[in-house]
């Protein structure tokens, strides 16, 4: 996929956004440190800035990128789906599993939106609330029960024995049967 975030940047910016994605998804958001990524790239931390105003200027590029990428993956699942709410979870959680880092990264502290790539958040959002009618609220809940789900499963905090897959299905038919506001 053609990243929109990517191909706004200079060069030399892409190529250090492109290595902070490798790093992070090697070692995770605590990788992320000028100096760590000045190392890898083979410039001096202070140059870095030069190209990128600073870490959060570099995180809110990595979560803007992985906004498009669930746009494209969730747009995909309600297009070529009989069941779009099972295939937006589907489509969720693989993302999460598929790269939990920067999921992590998206979801676990404040979300800087001024920073974000103009538009990225809602693209994001906006095929799972066509999926869900058009209800903002319903839109959220679900939002916020795949958000739990997928960070718990991530933590490892399930009993080894809970079939996940059924609980999936089991909290995606609430949703379904829910009466929209």
């Amino acid at each position: 996929m053609a990243s929109n975030v990517l191909g706004a940047l200079t060069p030399r910016a892409r190529e250090i956004v492109q290595t902070a994605r490798r790093l992070l998804e090697e070692e995770g958001p605590a990788a992320l440190s000028m100096r760590r990524l000045g190392d890898r790239i083979g410039m001096r931390a202070p140059s870095l800035y030069e190209h990128v105003r600073d870490k959060r200027a570099l995180e809110a590029a990595l979560i803007s990128m992985g906004f498009e990428e669930q746009a494209e993956l969730f747009s995909r699942a309600i297009h070529q789906s009989e069941d779009p709410l099972v295939s937006l979870a589907a489509a969720y959680r693989e993302f999460a599993r598929r790269q939990p880092h920067l999921y992590r990264l998206m979801t676990e502290r404040p979300l800087h939106r001024e920073l974000l790539a103009p538009g990225v958040e809602d693209a994001a959002a906006l095929p799972v609330l066509r999926a869900m009618g058009g209800d903002l609220g319903r839109t959220r809940a679900l939002w916020a029960f795949a958000h739990g789900m997928v960070i718990l499963e991530l933590n490892q905090r399930f009993p080894e024995d809970a079939d996940l897959d059924d609980t999936w299905r089991k909290g995606i038919e609430a949703f379904r049967t829910m009466r929209p506001a």
